[in-house]
C-alpha cells in the first residue's frame, strides 16, 4: 500500500482526536501503529486506553510532564531531539504501517527541533509508511510537503468561558 502524509493543523479541537481515530482504524485493519507525542508528558486518558486495550498501538511521549506556554526548557529541547531520533529509526524499522508525530508543529514551533529535520523524515519515510503530522502552527514547507492537510478551525470552545479540560474529553 502506498502511504502518504498527512498534516492535521490549525487552532481548532481535534488534530490527535482525527489522529487517534486513523491509529484505531489502522489496527482494526491489520495494521502496527506507532505514536510518538513531543511535547506531552502528562498521562493522558488515551494512553491509558491504548496501553490497557490495544496492543498493536506503540506510543512514547517526548515530553515533559508539562506543556510550554513560552521558552522551553533545556530538557524539552532534549527530550524531542532524542524522541526525533528514536522516531526516524522506526519509520525507516519495517515494523510500523502508520506513525503518528502527534504534536511535532508545534515542537518545530517552540525550536525543539527544526523543519529541516523534520522534513528529512518527510522525505526519507518508506513509500508504504503512512505519516500522520499534528499540531498547530504547522510550517508552510511541511504544509507544501505533505499529501493531505487538514485544518481545525475553532468557532465556538467551551473552554472560553472558563472550563477547563474534562477527563476523558481533552484529556
Amino acid at each position: 500500500m502506498q502511504g502518504y502524509v498527512q498534516v492535521y493543523t490549525g487552532d481548532g479541537k481535534g488534530k490527535t482526536t482525527a489522529a487517534l481515530g486513523l491509529a484505531l482504524r489502522a489496527i482494526g485493519a491489520g495494521l502496527k501503529v506507532f505514536i510518538g507525542q513531543f511535547a506531552k508528558g502528562q498521562l493522558y486518558s488515551e494512553i491509558k486506553a491504548i496501553r490497557q486495550y490495544l496492543p498493536g498501538i506503540e506510543i512514547k511521549q517526548y515530553g515533559r510532564k508539562c506543556f510550554i506556554y513560552s521558552r522551553p526548557e533545556p530538557e524539552d529541547i532534549r527530550l524531542a531531539q532524542e524522541g526525533l531520533a528514536e522516531v526516524r529509526t522506526f519509520i525507516n524499522s519495517g515494523k510500523y504501517d502508520l506513525v503518528i508525530l502527534d504534536e511535532a508543529n508545534i515542537a518545530v514551533y517552540f525550536k525543539l527541533f527544526s523543519i529541516e529535520e523534520l522534513l528529512e523524515i518527510v522525505r526519507s519515510k518508506p513509500e508504504n509508511v503512512e505519516l500522520i503530522i499534528t499540531g498547530r502552527k504547522a510550517h508552510p514547507d511541511l504544509i507544501k510537503a505533505a499529501d493531505l492537510v487538514t485544518e481545525m478551525l475553532e468557532i465556538k470552545h467551551y473552554y472560553n468561558q472558563g472550563v477547563s479540560a474534562r477527563e476523558g474529553i481533552e484529556s
